[in-house]
């Protein structure tokens, strides 16, 4: 009984808990980005790129200085990690790292711990969709018997990718025999995400009445694989092209710039969990309120302000990564 009563006093006594703090090391000069929660609010975080090194501090702040606090050792790691929302709980890391700080023992005052993952590979954009989120975040644990006692912090992670100068543009004559015939050209099929689509639509043949024109920049996002493949499409912006009936021989010019709209970059079977993908779609309603459109897919990718020589590498595989080719059906389709 004595033995028993003086662990039980030695457990409460003793077993103190602690607060835990994470610091990176340029908190104060490291930009920032924002990034949408999965509540669709946005928060800033710090902003990362594959290959830098991620360094700081965890600070261990005992609640009660003069108490002791055992534990089973205390450590750090770096993850990347996918989360599909209809498989909750199940988290696929395609990055884990792990620093141990302190071999088990006890602490009798608050301590601080560097730490240092040099020049992590960090090869997916961070990114909250509809049905995923992919993030990346430091989490540092004080190991115990009962309940481990950690703190997780979020950072953003932007893929810099570079293209070749061959950007062939999109150009097709589509239409439906004998009623309508347009030629749509855009003048490139890949687009950073500050980028500027120039393009003109030019009508061969009007023989239904035309009462309204736009474009649609529409994001797709594919989660799963096999049966269970999940497609939600979300139109991301509307330009009006023209309000009114075309003629035969006019031509309209077409000026979209991408930067005042919300995206990510094409991103293609991620870890093979999921895709992003674009896609313009050119609509056409007539006088009837049906619907013609022809759906063409492009390319977006980050452009750095400054992309550094040591990125070079992993930018020619970010940039083969996000590579897409245009498409070239000519068939419109009428929506049902």
């Amino acid at each position: 009984f004595r033995l028993f009563l003086s662990t039980s006093m030695s457990f409460f006594s003793f077993g103190q808990s602690a607060e835990i703090d994470v610091v990176l090391t340029d908190a104060e000069t490291r930009k920032k980005a924002e990034h949408k929660t999965e509540d669709g609010k946005k928060d800033k975080y710090f902003l990362f790129y594959d290959g830098e090194t991620v360094a700081g501090k965890v600070n261990v702040t005992l609640k009660n200085p003069g108490k002791r606090l055992e534990h089973q050792g205390i450590k750090i790691e770096f993850v990347g990690q996918i989360e599909l929302y209809y498989d909750r709980g199940n988290h696929h890391e395609f990055v884990s790292l792990v620093k141990d700080l302190a071999r088990p023992g006890e602490l009798t005052q608050s301590q601080t711990f560097d730490f240092e993952f040099t020049h992590v590979e960090k090869p997916y954009e961070s990114y909250t969709g509809q049905n995923v989120k992919l993030r990346y975040f430091l989490r540092a644990t004080v190991s115990r018997r009962l309940n481990d006692i950690s703190k997780e912090m979020d950072i953003v992670v932007h893929t810099l990718s570079t293209y070749p100068e061959l950007n062939s543009s999109i150009k097709m004559e589509v239409g439906i025999e004998d009623c309508l015939h347009i030629e749509f050209e855009y003048n490139k099929s890949k687009y950073h995400l500050k980028d500027v689509i120039v393009g003109k639509i030019y009508f061969l043949l009007v023989r239904i009445k035309i009462k309204h024109m736009e474009i649609d920049i529409i994001k797709r996002e594919t989660t799963g694989t096999g049966p269970s493949v999940y497609h939600e499409n979300d139109t991301i912006a509307k330009y009006e092209i023209m309000d009114g009936a075309p003629v035969r021989g006019e031509s309209i010019p077409i000026r979209l710039f991408l930067a005042g709209y919300e995206m990510t970059p094409t991103m293609r079977d991620i870890n093979k969990k999921f895709s992003v993908r674009y896609y313009l779609n050119l609509v056409l309603i007539d006088e009837e309120e049906r619907r013609y459109f022809k759906q063409q897919e492009i390319t977006l990718w980050r452009k750095g302000d400054v992309v550094r020589k040591s990125m070079s590498a992993q930018a020619t595989i970010g940039a083969q990564r996000f590579e897409g080719s245009a498409s070239s059906e000519s068939a419109l389709e009428k929506e049902e």
